[in-house]
């Protein structure tokens, strides 16, 4: 990587390298000469492209030059376009497991029986139906009035489904509610349900795992004779028993974190990535666990993640996940490069493939251990694969469910949004922490501006480990806490 103050070149068989500020016409960049200003974050050719050629960025090719290409213009989606088109044929061709760097870092985290560690401790309303999601809310307000300070906060999780679903789409509601329910994170859980609804409380109940009985309460709406009154009375059960919860020194072995981005931009892949990149090395080569989502969002980088799975089991179960998500898409009619967003496009991202070579930094080094379907738990170490669209609430939903207790979330345009486990957001450029405050917990900007990458990760390893021990998060102080089921089926 090199750069000299106004343009980063990745790669050097790259032919494109990134603005690190707005460029004009005839300034001198890298020893090129701009032909088109170039907006701060969108890309420069470094070197002629013939049209058709392949254009690479990362030392792999993001696309198809759609037109010769001069040394010095802007390449973007104006002369720029996708190579990706449907299904692959992948060959398994692993390489050797990088040693990676461990940490005795601790953070103080709430040891659950089973073993696995928390990093808030509050009480959890779910709602089996969407018909009682504001009666769960109504419950969790008037809680976090009357029981104030005793517990880490009480949440209401709803959703809108739960009636009129069927078959898979029935079991993948239920499956997902019942691994919130079990969350570490959750001292406390009360299940609200209505009475009539396809998602009945029986069977969510009997789904249930990795939740203790003593720190569950349910009930069904429709038998109440005053549910707000009956909630209430079951969340200060739970709260006499989780009030009585501590931390603990934990290593960060203990830490499961789910790696997100969202509102990317042509930093994202410089910066923020990277940088969280070695957060997880950090955090996995000390024992711990890093889930990756967002499936197609590595369409075009998925053989980086093929070449570090553990084994051949690992590889056929990326392979899976990677061609049903495709095969969804293709389905329904869609191309499977229908991605990045507007806002991805404006911030300088071309193609998918670009996208995901940026986003696949999230995961580090570290070996693919496990491949989890929508509604899975995660279960062994390591780097793991999780089944789930780009959607940043889907995500992040099943991030959680899948047992993330911190969520580092990268972003160049921002977003307020913010889940059940506490979610760091991570600015992508030091405009967009300097504009939002109030949403963004860390600015990964200064790279670009020079900082070493080992500095940055210092520090921001420093911050995952306050949040882990109970700082709030901007997204947790601003009340941004909520769910997102990914509904495929039919609606009756």
């Amino acid at each position: 990587m090199s750069s000299d103050a106004l343009i980063l070149h990745i790669d050097p068989r790259d032919d494109v390298a990134t603005a690190l500020v707005t460029l004009s016409p005839g300034d001198s960049a890298g020893g090129v000469v701009v032909r088109q200003e170039i907006a701060a974050g969108h890309k420069l050719a470094v070197r002629p492209v013939a049209q058709g050629a392949s254009v690479l960025k990362y030392g792999w090719p993001i696309g198809r030059a759609t037109t010769d290409i001069a040394a010095g213009d802007h390449v973007h989606s104006h002369n720029l376009a996708t190579a990706l088109s449907g299904l692959e044929d992948y060959v398994y061709a692993p390489t050797a497991p990088e040693t990676l760097p461990g940490s005795d870092a601790t953070f103080d985290g709430y040891r659950r029986a089973d073993g696995r560690v928390g990093t808030r401790n509050e009480i959890w309303i779910l709602c089996t139906v969407g018909c009682v999601a504001r009666t769960a809310q109504r419950i969790a307000a008037e809680a976090n009035r009357r029981f104030a300070g005793r517990v880490d906060g009480v949440l209401a999780l709803t959703h809108p489904f739960g009636c009129s679903q069927l078959g898979d789409d029935l079991s993948a509601t239920r499956g997902m509610l019942a691994r919130l329910a079990g969350h570490p994170n959750a001292g406390g859980v009360l299940i609200v349900g209505l009475g009539c609804e396809s998602n009945q409380l029986g069977p969510l109940l009997e789904s249930l795992e990795g939740v203790a009985p003593e720190r569950l309460r349910a009930f069904s709406a429709q038998l109440s004779e005053d549910e707000i009154e009956e909630g209430l009375a079951a969340v200060e059960a739970l709260v006499e028993i989780a009030e009585r919860d501590v931390r603990t020194p934990c290593p960060i072995s203990d830490l499961v974190i789910g790696l997100k981005c969202g509102g990317s931009d042509g930093f994202s892949g410089l910066t923020a990535n990277p940088l969280v990149g070695r957060i997880a090395d950090q955090v996995t080569g000390s024992g711990g666990t890093a889930i990756l989502t967002e499936i197609p969002e590595i369409f075009g980088a998925e053989r980086l993640l093929m070449a570090r799975a553990a084994d051949r089991a690992v590889f056929d179960g990326v392979v899976r996940v990677v061609d049903d998500f495709k095969g969804y898409f293709l389905s329904h009619g869609e191309p499977i490069s229908e991605n990045p967003s507007p806002g991805n496009i404006a911030g300088g991202v071309t193609t998918l493939e670009e996208k995901s070579l940026g986003a696949v930094q999230k995961a580090g080094r570290g070996a693919v251990t496990e491949v989890l379907r929508y509604g899975d738990r995660a279960r062994r170490p390591g780097v793991i694969l999780l089944e789930a669209p780009g959607n940043d609430a889907v995500s992040s939903t099943a991030l959680t469910a899948a047992g993330a207790t911190v969520i580092l979330f990268t972003t160049g345009r921002g977003t307020p949004l913010g889940f059940p486990a506490p979610t760091l957001k991570i600015a992508t450029n030091s405009s967009l922490a300097q504009r939002k405050p109030r949403w963004i917990d860390f600015d990964a900007g200064t790279i670009a501006a020079g900082q070493p990458l080992d500095l940055a990760a210092e520090a921001l390893l420093a911050t995952v480990i306050a949040t882990a021990s109970g700082r709030l998060t901007r997204a947790e102080e601003n009340g941004e806490r909520e769910i997102a089921i990914w509904k495929r089926g039919v609606t009756l």
